[in-house]
């Protein structure tokens, strides 16, 4: 009887350990308060509107999302060998779980960058950039890497459609010689052919508008390399040698957009009600070619939200570090693989 009475002692004493024990220890022992996942960004460069917008947006998911993940910024200063070395000293930190790049271009070899990453075992989300397209090929390679960019193809397609708009709305006056044909310019972003995302935007700009059933006419294509000034430049000299022959601008990035308009006003286009108008259309909805389309100097833009890219990055970004399950969303165009994302645009019209 004795012996009974002290087994009992033992497992009344063995539970009330346990049960201390259980309150003392977590259920899960990685406490996110104190471990948000790490994520180094390295973008091209600070200074760009559209880069500027998703910074701001990411910093707005980690103020909701405090202790569950942290975004540390890095500036490439549009400068490949900061970028590089950027990389590099991150990879050897061991201070990161997760990279996001939005690179300035790639090392001579871009296996040599995946390579490098997978070695060290940390997942990645590539982000396209306007001048760089990343090799898919080289992102599936690695099953703890992604890609999101903006769906080119998309966004020419409704360029297109919001000429075709304006074209059947406003006929009389953009019809200038009255022959029924579009005549147009059309401002690319690359430095040549070569850029793929560039020359996406023209050709399903182009095919919408003839699938309408509208005939076009290309006047000029310039490589204006996204920037405002060289599109400036372009469309001053192009106004020059073709005059009221151009009926319609077409730029792959609003930053060239504006760069046109500026030129047009110049030779007194596109100053507002009562002016001449050439009809100017860009991509990104920065804040100066919203400011020009409600102002009636720009007819329209679209632009894929930074907002969406954001959440889509750290969506991604929790499912890789193994916080939730991430599914492709309809409206996301995703290949087969799920790794290859890309995000919708909106049309923007005064």
């Amino acid at each position: 009887m004795k012996l009974l009475k002290k087994f009992i002692i033992i497992i009344i004493v063995t539970v009330i350990v346990m049960e201390t024990l259980i309150e003392a220890v977590p259920l899960n022992s990685h406490n996110d308060s104190i471990n948000p996942v790490n994520v180094g960004v390295v973008f091209y460069r600070f200074d760009d509107p559209y880069v500027i917008d998703l910074r701001h947006s990411l910093e707005d998911i980690e103020s909701r999302n405090e202790g569950i993940v942290k975004f540390n910024f890095y500036n490439s200063e549009n400068n490949r060998d900061i970028q590089n070395q950027t990389i590099n000293n991150l990879l050897e930190s061991g201070n990161i779980d997760l990279l996001i790049l939005s690179l300035v271009d790639l090392v001579n070899d871009p296996k040599e960058l995946i390579n490098s990453i997978k070695e060290k075992n940390i997942p990645v989300i590539f982000a396209s950039k306007r001048i760089l397209k990343v090799d898919e090929n080289i992102v599936k390679s690695y099953d703890k890497a992604y890609y999101i960019l903006p769906d080119s193809e998309q966004a020419g397609r409704l360029q297109g459609k919001l000429l075709v708009n304006l074209w059947n709305g406003n006929k009389n006056t953009i019809d200038t010689n009255k022959d029924n044909i579009m005549q147009y310019i059309v401002l690319q972003g690359g430095i040549n052919s070569n850029s793929n995302d560039s020359t996406d935007r023209t050709k399903y700009c182009i095919m919408t508008i003839r699938d309408a059933g509208i005939k076009v006419e290309q006047l000029a294509s310039e490589f204006c390399n996204w920037s405002e000034e060289l599109a400036r430049d372009a469309t001053d000299a192009l106004l020059t040698r073709y005059g009221n022959k151009i009926e319609v601008v077409i730029a792959n990035n609003d930053t060239m957009a504006v760069g046109a308009v500026k030129a047009l006003q110049k030779h007194g286009y596109n100053k507002g009600a009562g002016t001449k108008n050439i009809p100017v259309v860009g991509i990104d909805a920065i804040p100066e070619s919203l400011y020009f389309i409600q102002k009636g100097y720009m007819a329209g833009t679209v632009f894929q939200d930074p907002d969406v890219m954001a959440n889509a990055f750290f969506d991604v970004a929790m499912h890789l570090s193994g916080k939730i399950r991430f599914e492709c969303p309809k409206e996301y165009r995703c290949d087969e693989s799920g790794r290859i994302i890309q995000l919708p645009f909106k049309e923007y019209m005064a």
